[in-house]
């Protein structure tokens, strides 16, 4: 196959077009989806990784015991910032979904304690609780499609289909 596109020509055998190709953009949408999700964690995980005594800290604050915290921090920090990483550049898409959500309910479930709170706060925490299954809806959709036409997962399937 000599196809310079990252995406393998359309089988018309195929029942349905691939998901890339079903609306108009659907390749720089599926980038930019995976772009911004994944560059939120990258940034939050590389500003826990610069302070990890402070995120130590905030992991106390949420309930994690001051012995545990320290050997915590680094662990969830690293695996922010690496799972960020690999879904913005579309490396091992689906691995890396599955340890975000795996992240993003433990988060949840450490920072936003909603039944803990009254009134405005405990609204506000849940309206933060549900932004963060939000997200694990979003990895669980790119690890059933993996990374998409623009990713590196999607070039090294292509590369040894040739």
């Amino acid at each position: 196959m000599t196809n310079a596109q990252w995406t393998v020509p359309h089988d018309p055998n195929h029942l349905s077009l691939p998901l890339n190709e079903r609306i108009a953009g659907g390749r720089g949408m599926w980038l930019i989806g995976r772009l911004l999700i994944g560059g939120l964690f990258l940034m939050s995980g590389t500003q826990k990784l610069m302070g990890l005594d402070q995120f130590a800290a905030t992991l106390v604050k949420g309930g994690i015991p001051d012995t545990i915290a320290p050997m915590l921090a680094p662990i969830a920090a690293g695996a922010e910032t690496i799972g960020g990483l690999c879904i913005a550049i579309g490396l091992f898409t689906s691995w890396a979904s599955l340890l975000m959500i795996a992240f993003t309910v433990v988060a949840a479930l450490v920072s936003h304690r909603f039944w803990e709170f009254e009134g405005a706060a405990a609204q506000t925490q849940m309206a933060h609780f549900m932004k963060n299954i939000m997200i694990v809806g979003a990895f669980c959709l790119l690890y059933v499609s993996s990374g998409g036409p623009c990713s590196i997962d999607r070039w090294w399937r292509d590369r040894n289909l040739r």
